[in-house]
């Protein structure tokens, strides 16, 4: 398993400055990895007690046995994860409301393979941040996998996106989430964000743009680009064509499903 490396955060002693109302339900916020994950947890964490936040690890389906506490606990939680879909996860976090945040399949090929190459991220794809590989075959690397090493865009999005789906997962868009973060102060971002916290179960107090500020905050967040070190690669900054009809080819369907076409 990859390992993610990441600096301790303040919001802890944000949160606190705030009114916090206890959670009712527990809320898991589910992801696919590299789609804004780290941006979505800072923000709703601004909302709920310290006390009720399960700050033990992201939790995956490897590891998922080590924290069934998260949706067990007599006190309920807030969590979060990459929990690939089965009939354990869906079981373990039936008790919870459920956030499922994608990102469009074009942008994250170049996000994950932009962080592979980081110090931040750790483990046995370490060999790619020296290897005589090119950027294009690295995007290849991140459409189709490495064998036994690293999913596939197809493996990723299928179980951790696609079989997600149903009426008991609100799903957000990370591109949609980003630009409702522009402009907080219009009417379009205020029921964007009250959709999100009426689907999490929190009401919507009047300082939620203070709340939002923070913990959107990119120096609050150690896997926002701009604080990832280590990149040594001239990754474009967009697929060419060839490299979208292989995401297309790869998982035909998955950009429908979610909503970018």
């Amino acid at each position: 398993m990859q390992r993610v490396s990441l600096q301790p955060d303040d919001l802890d002693e944000q949160n606190r400055r705030f009114e916090q109302r206890p959670l009712a339900q527990p809320v898991f916020l589910n992801s696919v990895p590299k789609s804004g994950s780290h941006l979505l947890r800072n923000i709703v964490r601004m909302f709920v007690p310290v006390e009720q936040q399960y700050q033990a690890d992201f939790i995956q389906y490897a590891t998922l046995s080590q924290h069934k506490g998260a949706f067990e606990s007599p006190m309920p939680l807030l969590s979060w994860g990459h929990l690939l879909f089965s009939d354990v996860s869906a079981i373990a976090t039936a008790p919870a409301r459920k956030i499922l945040l994608v990102r469009d399949p074009y942008t994250w090929v170049l996000a994950k393979a932009r962080f592979m190459l980081t110090d931040e991220f750790r483990g046995e794809l370490d060999f790619l941040k020296t290897a005589p590989v090119t950027p294009d075959q690295l995007i290849q690397m991140t459409i189709f996998g490495i064998p036994r090493k690293n999913p596939s865009l197809r493996e990723t999005y299928q179980y951790n996106a696609a079989a997600w789906l149903g009426p008991d997962v609100h799903l957000l868009r990370f591109e949609e989430l980003r630009e409702a973060l522009r402009d907080l102060e219009s009417e379009a971002s205020s029921a964007y964000f009250a959709g999100i916290f009426a689907a999490c179960g929190i009401g919507l107090p009047e300082d939620w743009r203070e709340r939002v500020r923070i913990g959107a905050d990119p120096a609050r967040s150690g896997t926002a680009r701009e604080n990832l070190s280590g990149v040594a690669r001239d990754l474009p900054d967009e697929l060419n064509n060839l490299q979208r009809q292989q995401v297309d080819f790869a998982c035909p369907g998955i950009r429908a499903l979610l909503g970018y076409e």
